[in-house]
């Protein structure tokens, strides 16, 4: 067994994850199983062995398939699975990089664009993250994510962004930002610019430091005040980019209780080995009903057994 396999990446391995590493870990005995698996079109035995196993732990699985086999597991999976089952199951077999790269293209990808999808993630992931995730998407589609972006969104959205693509960490004084922000506020139109500025280029206990100001000083929550003074895109875009600074796990949850399966794919394999724990506890009080029980109403078979392996438990 390879020590290397269970390193913790960045993005994918948290406490609050709920799928970790399989503790009895033989990749050429998966393998073995998941062969014969194929060759049946048993479903079932690949979601078992494969939900239960960390994401390192699944490249492993890739890997000795291809020396044993000589033969690619995504191509042998795409035979065998179909519909959202399928699209599950490839979304857990990809390095959680390419995970994020991928969410992005598929959110720009045809006619229109899934805003919310692209925020999501944009403004859910910190700046070195996202330069890895810009990386990791010149290598997979060789295009430029910004220009890709850029080409799929314009006007005050557009600038937002790009500064979310390019989001750093710049020192700042917290009085001064809520200063500022107030004043964007105080003309006839209100002035995008300091939200953008400061909203992308401070860390998140700064910028949670600032809204709080802010709400004390102006006495009103945040998010009414953006409803009030931006429309279109760019309020969508500040609003979530907001909800994601105070609360990401409860945005999140908000996500999800539409009960839409690439979205739900999409939000629980990206966080299951990260801070899954932390959504399933802010989706309970935000619905009244645990995830574990809400996904058994809207799923069935083994896309069913799939999520919940994901999930985890009952809260």
């Amino acid at each position: 067994m390879d020590l290397q396999y269970f390193e913790s990446h960045t993005m994918c391995w948290g406490t609050l994850g709920t799928v970790r590493p399989y503790s009895n870990f033989h990749p050429q005995r998966d393998v073995k199983q998941i062969h014969e698996a194929l060759e049946k079109k048993d479903a079932t035995t690949l979601v078992r062995i494969l939900t239960n196993r960390s994401n390192a732990q699944r490249q492993a699985i890739a890997k000795t398939f291809k020396e044993a086999t000589q033969q690619d597991l995504i191509a042998g999976m795409r035979k065998v699975l179909s519909g959202d089952l399928e699209a599950l199951m490839l979304e857990l077999m990809m390095p959680p990089l390419q995970h994020e790269a991928h969410r992005l293209q598929q959110a720009m990808a045809g006619l229109g664009t899934d805003e919310e999808t692209l925020l999501e993630i944009l403004c859910t992931r910190s700046s070195k993250e996202l330069r890895d995730i810009s990386s990791a998407y010149k290598e997979m589609y060789k295009k430029d994510l910004e220009k890709e972006a850029k080409g799929e969104t314009s006007g005050d959205f557009a600038k937002l962004i790009v500064a979310l693509i390019n989001k750093e960490d710049v020192a700042g004084f917290v009085q001064r930002d809520v200063e500022s922000l107030a004043a964007s506020l105080n003309g006839k139109k209100a002035d995008v610019a300091p939200w953008i500025d400061i909203l992308t280029s401070r860390d998140s206990n700064h910028l949670n430091g600032v809204l709080m100001g802010l709400e004390l000083e102006s006495g009103q929550m945040v998010i009414p005040v953006l409803e009030k003074s931006f429309s279109g895109e760019i309020r969508l875009g500040l609003s979530v980019l907001v909800e994601c600074i105070q609360n990401p796990g409860m945005y999140l949850a908000k996500r999800l209780t539409g009960m839409k399966a690439p979205i739900v794919q999409g939000i629980m394999v990206s966080h299951s080995e990260e801070d899954l724990l932390c959504i399933r506890v802010a989706f309970l009080k935000l619905t009244g009903t645990s995830l574990y029980t809400t996904l058994q109403k809207y799923f069935k078979g083994d896309h069913l057994e799939a999520l919940l392996a994901i999930c985890r438990s009952e809260d």
